[in-house]
């Protein structure tokens, strides 16, 4: 059965692929032991990102995975599925072939396609039958799925595991792992309407050193500002490899996750009711509010600008620069300075916001060329309007501009804009180009090879008929012009 899920196959096996070796980048192992890391890689079962079932990774594999993330700045890209040469090109199945599959996927569906591949292909001859990959794209395109039993009783995902052990654990290089977490603030503060909120909190810390890579309060806690956050941070201090935070309704949405797969950064979550497993971002919210939060408290009328630069501040000349007990006596920017490194240049502010966008896939109404986003109407470029859907990324927050992307590649091909219906009321409309009977006729024409102007099948009638050797089972008429009739 495929797995659920709103991400296209590509994605899919890019994420997994990143799972796989995303901890030899975040954490390369000393010289001398990465072919054992490997081979113990090798040995794992993983869940199969499209029908999830079983499958393993050979260390060849792993090797080239690793070899491919480690030349670019964006793994996630380099780990993609690359399509096919001849994708969207047709194989041609025989009609005898076809009406066989037919036939006997009526008599056996159960089967799987190996299976009917295999009973077909001994019937046919092994010489002259296509490959299993266009039999598998014939039975896809036709709808033949192979029928399964229903399968009862509880899932296995949905079986507790029982109570795990508590440990603490430690990145080994700068950049491996970021905390992201969320923090409700204890002070009410004043917004631009004059109404008293609550502040929420969103930072983001290195795990190996404690450094705070960006710390902001928000008014609300949703995924805009989660986005916000975040990109201040890997712009401030670089891209990690690996980002750890809770189950939170923004951490776990489609723009933010879809994001962080784009800038090939792993995405881990934690065990729901399991709070202490983020704990070093527990432990920073504290000293928030036992320093920062306390120095505040006396101030009247407190603002979210006046919080903000007062936790700026705080961060940068404090919490910066003191020492931690969990780093022996160092301070957390020493530690990041002095340890090893494994992360990479973050990109600009534009390709960032064109990162954290979901994928969806939209139907183009013919008559105008438009496509609905979450009920506002977006115009299509002329030279996509053959097309009857398009895959498209946007933000749900940001519904200024839309991309539209190649569903194979996953490159952008276009940005589009809302639809402008009082421009429109000028009366100007451009000419729609499109293949006329008479362009096609003079592109014939252009041709070397001059056409025949009797129809492929009309000869081939013609010639079946005369192979007969029969006459015409007709009377021919003089087609001379009537004598003029005289009355009398």
């Amino acid at each position: 059965m495929p797995i659920p899920n709103e991400t296209s196959a590509r994605d899919r096996w890019s994420r997994l692929r990143l799972l796989i070796i995303g901890q030899l980048l975040a954490a390369p192992p000393p010289r001398g032991e990465l072919k054992s890391r490997l081979l113990d890689l090798s040995r794992q079962t993983w869940r199969h990102p499209i029908h999830g079932g079983e499958i393993r990774f050979g260390v060849s594999t792993l090797e080239r995975w690793l070899a491919r993330a480690r030349q670019s700045p964006d793994p996630a890209a380099f780990l993609a599925t690359v399509p096919r040469l001849d994708a969207g090109s047709v194989r041609v199945i025989s009609e005898p072939l076809a009406q066989a599959i037919r036939t006997q996927y009526a008599d056996r569906p159960k089967w799987n396609i190996q299976l009917h591949y295999d009973n077909l292909r001994l019937v046919f001859g092994a010489n002259e039958f296509p490959s299993y990959a266009t039999v598998l794209r014939f039975f896809r395109a036709q709808g033949l799925w192979r029928v399964r039993d229903p399968r009862g009783g509880p899932q296995r995902t949905a079986v507790p595991d029982g109570t795990r052990e508590v440990r603490s654990f430690e990145a080994t290089h700068v950049g491996a792992l970021f905390h992201l977490d969320g923090h409700q603030g204890s002070l009410k503060v004043l917004n631009r309407q004059g109404e008293w909120i609550t502040p929420i909190a969103l930072g983001v810390i290195d795990d190996h050193s404690r450094l705070i890579c960006h710390l902001q309060w928000y008014a609300h806690e949703n995924t805009e500002c989660l986005v916000h956050c975040v990109s201040q941070a890997l712009q401030r201090r670089g891209s990690p490899r690996t980002i750890y935070s809770d189950n939170g309704s923004a951490m776990i949405s489609g723009e933010f996750t879809a994001g962080l797969h784009h800038l090939g950064i792993l995405a881990l979550n934690t065990r729901p009711r399991s709070a202490w497993m983020n704990g070093k971002q527990e432990t920073l919210w504290n000293r928030v509010e036992s320093r920062l939060m306390a120095m505040l408290d006396a101030i009247p009328n407190l603002t979210l600008a006046q919080l903000n630069e007062a936790s700026f501040a705080w961060v940068e000349h404090e919490y910066q620069v003191s020492p931690h007990r969990e780093l022996n006596g160092a301070t957390p920017m020493q530690r990041f300075i002095a340890s090893p490194s494994v992360l990479r240049e973050c990109p600009d502010s534009e390709t960032l916001r064109r990162h954290f966008r979901i994928e969806v896939t939209r139907k183009q109404r013919q008559s105008d060329g438009t496509v609905s986003l979450d009920g506002r109407r977006f115009e299509i470029p002329q030279a996509f309007g053959h097309l009857r859907e398009l895959t498209l990324r946007y933000a749900r927050w940001d519904r200024n501009q839309a991309d539209i992307v190649d569903s194979r590649s996953g490159v952008i091909q276009a940005t589009i804009y809302p639809l402008d219906k009082t421009r429109h009321g000028d009366g100007r409309r451009r000419q729609i180009i499109q293949p006329t009977p008479d362009t096609l006729l003079k592109s014939a024409q252009s041709a070397a090879t001059p056409s025949d102007p009797q129809a492929p099948l009309m000869r081939h009638l013609l010639a079946q008929f005369a192979a007969t050797g029969l006459p015409p089972a007709y009377l021919e008429l003089d087609d001379a012009s009537p004598a003029q009739e005289t009355h009398p």
